[in-house]
């Protein structure tokens, strides 16, 4: 028996083997968290196969990155996407608006449906969301960043007056949390993917917004302010249902309600402050292309 080759094949397997392994072993390490004690037989397996698929991966890490970078270069659309920061504004306005718009409308129709306004002040808020990227995405699917910038700075400074809008319904939220104990209980799996994806959706938004100063376009920068307001609201929804579905009775309700009620005025108070400054910053701004123009 060749052990070098064994070796080989067993940390290098095709890239097929390790495409299927991903389903299989997900699906099969899910299964045994949930339905099947740690001391299973059929649990250790899947934790093996979970490692393995996970270490097989690692090694292949160098080749990927090698291949995407050469990607990249080869293909006239990933040059596009990289390349053309229009392109990529114009489509993450263009999904996060699908996405708030049908999240917004979801929250309605419950908000009728189980006549409470607690989804009422969610879908107020998306709703606020989805209208303020509209007239982004607006400008910039016709003008290139700075071609416009007196429109611009409006659109940026109407953006944070919508912002101070918005924070009344973000205040409507934190007083069903803190008053009414109004939060959502989620298996623990799914709460563990709930504070990924939002832990990943608020590092982006504060990555984007310094790196989006660069380009020197107010749309831009607003476009990205409003990401970072839902990557916080997020951060407050989540944390709620962490409470929730983590507690363990050692937490008094006093003490969740003032943990929730001390987040939500913190969220609340920096959206504020951004609201503040986005309308005072375009406002000086305005003023000063006006006078330039005069």
């Amino acid at each position: 028996m060749n052990w070098k080759k064994l070796g080989t094949a067993l940390l290098f397997p095709h890239i097929a083997i390790m495409i299927i392994l991903i389903p299989i072993a997900t699906v099969f390490l899910v299964y045994s968290m949930v339905f099947l004690g740690t001391e299973s037989v059929v649990a250790v397996i899947s934790y093996v196969l979970a490692f393995y698929t996970l270490t097989v991966w690692c090694f292949k890490l160098p080749y990927l990155i090698k291949f995407f970078k050469a990607f990249k270069k080869e293909n006239k659309y990933a040059r596009i996407w990289q390349d053309d920061t229009r392109v990529r504004v114009n489509v993450s306005l263009y999904s996060t608006l699908l996405w708030n718009t049908a999240y917004a409308l979801l929250q309605l129709g419950m908000g009728f449906w189980h006549h409470t306004f607690w989804f009422y002040s969610l879908a107020g808020y998306y709703i606020s969301l989805a209208v303020m990227r509209f007239f982004l995405v607006r400008h910039t699917s016709c003008h290139k960043p700075g071609e416009k910038m007196l429109k611009e700075l409006r659109k940026y400074r109407a953006c944070g007056i919508v912002f101070l809008g918005m924070n009344l319904a973000l205040s409507l939220m934190t007083f069903f949390m803190v008053y009414w104990n109004r939060t959502f209980h989620h298996h623990e799996i799914t709460t563990i993917a709930m504070a990924a994806y939002t832990f990943t959706s608020f590092t982006l938004a504060v990555v984007n917004m310094v790196k989006y100063r660069k380009y020197n376009s107010p749309v831009y920068s607003a476009s990205k302010a409003i990401s970072f307001a839902a990557a916080c609201v997020s951060m407050l929804t989540l944390e709620s249902t962490m409470l929730t579905t983590f507690g363990d009775g050692t937490m008094s309700m006093t003490g969740r309600r003032i943990l929730l009620g001390v987040s939500g005025g913190v969220i609340s108070a920096f959206i504020n402050a951004m609201a503040i400054y986005m309308i005072v910053q375009g406002t000086k701004k305005i003023k000063l292309l006006n006078t330039e123009k005069e």
